[in-house]
């Protein structure tokens, strides 16, 4: 599914947040957003995912506005916000029940088992969420996003906080889900950006400064790394 943003605004008071962000992108791409914090990332993926409303512009999810039609463009979007806020007391089963019942699957059961083995979640399934490493929770947070089956999943920061081997599980699970999927993901890891994702965007103060493909990244800015190429857009 594409994802077209076109003109996006947006205030906090008298700050602009986001200042006229337009980008467009087609379908099952990993999509890394990158800019500094308070750049613009989580406001506008909120804004995509119908946390936020639409102040100014337009947001289309496969040609669907997000203001015409939200209830349809939310059952196709799975969301992880940074703080992957689970219920702590809650086993990992109960919790994707909850999902389910959210998104009222047909099927709840045999959807939750294939969300189970998907996410890795096998031998943590019968355990409570606060008992699980940060790990498991990102996998659990990850499970709820996909739960409904979405062709959009909108991450934020999905590796923040973890070791290095839960870092390559997350984004091996990651490149998993988008074989699919569209991703959008944020993260301040340039490593990450280069190890999975297919196509750059950088925002900074609430602007878009570039998009392009990380195919087309040595041709665009030679002899840059990708956290040169970061400074340069951000500065």
């Amino acid at each position: 599914m594409s994802i077209h943003v076109q003109n996006l605004t947006k205030h906090y008071g008298k700050q602009k947040t986001l200042d006229n962000v337009t980008f467009q992108t087609p379908s099952n791409r990993i999509i890394g957003f990158l800019g500094p914090n308070g750049a613009g990332k989580s406001t506008t993926m909120k804004t995509l995912a119908g946390i936020l409303p639409i102040e100014s512009g337009q947001c289309r999810i496969d040609g669907i506005d997000i203001q015409q039609d939200s209830l349809l463009t939310k059952q196709n979007i799975g969301y992880l916000p940074e703080n992957n806020p689970l219920y702590a007391d809650l086993y990992v089963q109960e919790m994707l029940e909850y999902q389910a019942a959210l998104y009222k699957l047909k099927h709840p059961k045999s959807r939750i088992q294939e969300v189970i083995t998907l996410a890795g979640l096998e031998n943590e399934q019968h355990k409570k969420i606060k008992e699980l490493s940060k790990g498991y929770k990102q996998r659990v947070g990850l499970a709820c996003a996909i739960i409904h089956d979405p062709r959009v999943l909108i991450l934020d920061e999905p590796t923040t906080g973890l070791d290095p081997n839960q870092i390559l599980e997350i984004r091996q699970l990651i490149r998993e889900l988008a074989q699919d999927k569209t991703v959008l993901l944020s993260t301040h890891l340039m490593q990450e950006v280069e190890a999975i994702c297919d196509e750059i965007i950088v925002i900074h103060q609430g602007k878009i400064k570039d998009q392009f493909m990380l195919n087309d990244k040595a041709q665009r800015y030679p002899n840059l790394s990708m956290e040169d190429i970061f400074v340069l857009l951000t500065k």
